[in-house]
């Protein structure tokens, strides 16, 4: 799995429409547009060919409030007198998921810019080839040497042992080097040893002891299975380390 951060930006842009009366002294009705577009690694502006939809969730009182546009720069216009807040959902390509913003539709300005940093996690080919255009991202070997990442003709459970192994690995490396007096590094490391039979059985203990408090995600149609070490409790990391180490040494 590859992580790549991008930046989204949003442009709004308002004129005041001089033919319309106010609503009231002091609230003019406005014409406003809001499009979405991407910022490279350089700074440039580029077409957000990344998502294959947007959708805008406008204030209830307008008619049809949840629209939604399939092609750059998913422009909305429309005509109104206050500003409000506007949820975003940003709908990645290639099944990739979906993010979220939300944009402050305001009128001190006729026109602003607020950037956003999202993060997309993928192992698609094409996704990462569209990624490519506003930015670095791994090279297909760089990909494939990857714990965790999909090579092919890997089959979902594969895919599930291996992703669990690869974000265990990461999670790790973030949080207490032990719990419970598991050294999770190294189990992490260990975890990365594993053949697949042996992952799979991992996979299985997980989902065997499962609470609410596991910090645990079972992406079936993806084929990955990732986890938090540090949130499993203390109990079921001391008999993941006793059937690791035995298998991974």
């Amino acid at each position: 799995m590859v992580e790549v951060k991008r930046t989204v930006r949003v442009t709004t842009t308002q004129q005041i429409l001089k033919d319309i009366p106010p609503v009231q002294e002091g609230f003019p009705m406005r014409e406003w547009a809001i499009q979405i577009s991407l910022v490279d690694d350089k700074g440039v502006e580029q077409p957000a060919t990344l998502f294959e939809k947007v959708t805008y969730h406008l204030h209830p009182t307008f008619a049809n409030p949840v629209r939604s546009f399939k092609k750059p720069p998913f422009r909305i216009e429309e005509q109104g007198w206050g500003g409000f807040d506007i949820p975003i959902t940003l709908t990645v390509m290639e099944k990739g998921g979906e993010k979220k913003i939300n944009h402050d539709l305001n009128f001190m300005k006729e026109k602003y810019v607020i950037d956003t940093p999202i993060t997309i996690n993928t192992n698609k080919p094409a996704l990462l080839s569209e990624l490519a255009k506003t930015g670095y991202v791994p090279s297909a070997n760089e990909a494939s040497a990857t714990p965790g990442a999909a090579t092919s003709g890997a089959t979902p459970a594969s895919g599930q042992a291996a992703g669990a192994a690869a974000a265990a690995k990461r999670k790790a490396g973030t949080g207490a080097a032990t719990k419970g007096g598991v050294d999770l590094e190294q189990l992490a490391d260990y975890l990365t040893k594993l053949s697949e039979d042996d992952l799979l059985g991992v996979v299985q203990m997980i989902n065997d002891n499962k609470t609410p408090e596991m910090s645990v995600k079972n992406d079936v149609e993806n084929g990955e299975f990732t986890m938090d070490l540090f949130t499993l409790p203390d109990t079921l990391l001391k008999s993941l380390w006793d059937y690791v180490k035995k298998r991974a040494e």
